[in-house]
């Protein structure tokens, strides 16, 4: 008798990404503008303290902070970390470490790296100073890291009115997240039904809901789920959104519409986009059902099944 091969074990590289443009209100127009022309502004409270980076609010009393101060670029390590393996985008490409450095004239730490050749080259209490990258355009990477540095603590800190030519006003912020995703033993049951076109949920023992897509074990009653469950096709449109920016690397057309849709049997809504309807005619309680393109592995999108809509009182507790 042959042993059985163990089951698959199911891999997948995944990106979380979010690039954002937000604006900037006086004081970080400063900062970040600052930083472009080589000057390192913080904020000082009604307290005293000065505060690098700069906040608009007083963490302690709440109340907003306008006086900007200009403060040196050189500083002292207050806490430290190797960083051994550094990783795409990083602020350097070679191993460096992680300081919070006190510039001189700041009462709080500014959070950056350090060019160092090994770590122990790093101690707390160890002065350094800013070293500027060569293009600069407002942004907190103006700083390219820090470097060791040998000369004493300079003076205090100096008013500043936070005046530049061509300000900065918005930056891009860009969020991303690269990391390799195992679904494990009830969702690796969940995708392969689907490659057979097929949707295939849990039951839980205790409460009798069946979970699409399935997590092992049920959130409510914390035991685990074994019994499988096949549900659907169709469903009911529970709530929904119209998507109207189009989305990178993805070739749908706006507006569009995507929904939570409770398949009959499930005891938990899933998400997918509506087609084969006006986005303007989607409506909660619309009755859908799946469509699936040659070869795909899941639903490419839900579409009206022409019948009547569900009663509000069928899926209401699964909005």
């Amino acid at each position: 008798m042959t042993a059985a091969s163990p089951p698959e074990v199911l891999r997948a590289p995944l990106v979380v990404e979010f690039p954002f443009t937000r604006s900037l209100g006086r004081v970080q127009s400063a900062f970040l503008t600052g930083l472009r022309e080589g000057v390192v502004l913080g904020v000082k409270t009604s307290g005293g303290a000065v505060m690098v980076p700069p906040v608009e609010y007083d963490p302690v009393t709440a109340e907003e902070i306008r006086e900007l101060v200009e403060v040196s670029d050189t500083g002292t390590v207050t806490t430290w970390a190797w960083n051994g393996q550094p990783r795409p985008n990083q602020p350097l490409g070679t191993p460096f470490a992680w300081v919070l450095v006190k510039l001189d004239g700041a009462d709080t730490a500014l959070l950056h790296a350090l060019d160092a050749p090994g770590p122990d080259a790093v101690r707390t209490g160890m002065r350094v100073r800013i070293r500027w990258a060569a293009d600069r355009a407002g942004a907190i990477t103006d700083i390219a890291c820090f470097e060791p540095y040998e000369g004493p603590e300079v003076g205090a800190a100096a008013p500043h009115d936070g005046a530049f030519d061509d300000a900065v006003h918005g930056i891009v912020a860009r969020a991303r997240l690269d990391y390799t995703y195992s679904p494990g033993r009830a969702q690796t049951a969940y995708i392969n039904a689907l490659s057979e076109q097929k949707t295939v949920g849990e039951r839980c023992p205790s409460c009798h809901k069946v979970y699409v897509p399935p997590r092992g074990a049920c959130p409510t009653c914390g035991v685990a789920t074994t019994d499988q469950v096949e549900v659907g096709p169709a469903g009911t449109v529970t709530t929904y959104c119209i998507v109207n920016i189009k989305a990178k690397n993805l070739d749908i057309e706006v507006p569009y519409v995507y929904a939570h849709i409770a398949l009959d049997g499930a005891g938990l809504a899933l998400h997918g986009r509506i087609g084969g309807i006006p986005y303007d005619q989607v409506r909660m309680g619309l009755r859908v059902e799946p469509v699936w393109t040659e070869g795909g592995r899941y639903p490419d999108h839900y579409r009206p099944t022409g019948e009547p809509d569900a009663d509000y009182d069928a899926y209401k507790e699964l909005i």
